[in-house]
């Protein structure tokens, strides 16, 4: 028996451009009859915006480079874009009171910003449930847009990362328009399109507090031009009926279903009453459902390759070639230098904030057949991606 050749995983991204449901199962191969014969298969887009013109794999900035500046400012995006990342994750979106979509990791802001030195918001730390969890601090739906804008952002977790705390109060919240602006401006200048990857956090709770976010996303994304499927941009979310929404609004670009940990049921499902589970999903079964109306998935890099009960690194999940046979692209999540971050055996000494091996964990990765990776170092992650692609 000869040994069966595969596809190799630009058909992947070829047909999830094109929202089709072609079947192709992982691995840097040849094309062969598994599947629709190659003749069959959809080419890749010829439009520049096309997914199937993004490398494989390639390299998103995780909240701009966040490795190196305060998250979601404008100085992590450019950095990111400036190392050479290959699509911007320029916003976790959450709304304002008065309905702008906003860029933050979460709507409790205490963390990213200097909400709490602010005295006059005092009276607006609260508790809240988020998703079933009790939250206080002070919330984004508990601000104007114009109250926002006073505040000034600052590094999120400081004892790793006591370098980017250097930044802190230089760069405001941005609007996820005037990242669209950017966006613009930046393509223009350096003559491409800008990948971006917006995220919609909490939409069903968001919803229940009227202030959905697929509607105000799916106008900027028609005002900017990037509803379209060619359209440079993935937009991703852990709530699958969150998508379901952007299709419904004729949003066609990629779209991208986050995955959580197996055990958690997503937040729509609980207020659906739906039983899965993301182990569910994790399935061949749910994640040909998850063909149905999105284009890639997003799990962690424990989903990808497991650890042990110790942090060490064991071995690949059979996950990308479940996700690529049901025509799915898979773009996990995150890639961190520290040693905190990283698999017990790939620490580098007993200081959680130094780097560690990451560079080596990185090509661990690739070599799974993954399609693209999120990273707070996008440099660290483009050496490794640019040495994959030459072998």
């Amino acid at each position: 028996m000869h040994k069966r050749q595969e596809p190799g995983r630009r058909t992947v991204l070829g047909a999830a451009a094109l929202g089709t449901g072609a079947v192709v199962l992982a691995g840097a191969g040849q094309a062969n009859a598994v599947g629709p014969k190659p003749s069959d298969r959809a080419a890749p887009p010829a439009a520049s915006g096309g997914l199937a013109r993004l490398p494989v794999p390639f390299v998103v900035g995780h909240r701009g480079a966040s490795g190196y500046r305060p998250e979601h400012t404008f100085g992590a995006y450019q950095l990111a874009l400036d190392m050479g990342a290959d699509v911007i994750e320029a916003g976790d979106l959450v709304p304002t009171r008065d309905g702008h979509l906003v860029c933050r990791h979460e709507p409790e802001i205490s963390t990213t910003t200097d909400v709490a030195d602010h005295h006059q918001f005092a009276g607006r730390k609260t508790t809240k449930t988020v998703d079933g969890k009790k939250i206080t601090g002070w919330f984004t739906e508990d601000f104007t847009l114009a109250e926002l804008k006073t505040l000034r952002a600052k590094e999120r977790i400081p004892l790793l990362r006591q370098h980017n705390t250097l930044y802190n109060g230089y760069w405001e919240v941005p609007t996820f328009e005037e990242v669209l602006q950017w966006a613009e401006r930046e393509g223009r200048r350096r003559g491409r399109p800008l990948w971006i990857c917006p995220e919609i956090k909490h939409p069903t709770y968001f919803r229940k507090l009227g202030l959905g976010i697929e509607e105000p996303l799916a106008k900027l994304l028609r005002r900017y031009g990037r509803h379209a499927v060619h359209a440079p941009n993935l937009v991703q979310s852990f709530e699958p009926s969150s998508l379901e929404r952007l299709n419904e609004l004729g949003v066609q670009c990629p779209k991208v279903v986050l995955l959580d940990e197996p055990s958690v049921r997503p937040a729509d499902f609980v207020e659906s009453g739906d039983p899965r589970t993301t182990a569910d999903l994790l399935r061949p079964k749910g994640l040909k459902w998850i063909a149905g109306f999105a284009q890639g998935i997003g799990p962690s890099l424990t989903q990808i390759i497991t650890q042990d009960a110790k942090g060490r690194l064991g071995k690949p999940t059979t996950l990308v070639r479940d996700a690529h046979a049901a025509g799915l692209f898979l773009t996990p999540y995150t890639l961190r230098n520290e040693n905190s971050f990283l698999p017990l055996d790939f620490r580098v000494g007993k200081d959680p904030g130094d780097y560690g091996r990451s560079l080596a964990y990185c090509k661990a990765l690739f070599a799974t057949g993954i399609d693209g990776l999120f990273s707070d170092d996008p440099d660290t992650a483009l050496l490794a991606a640019e040495e994959f692609r030459r072998h």
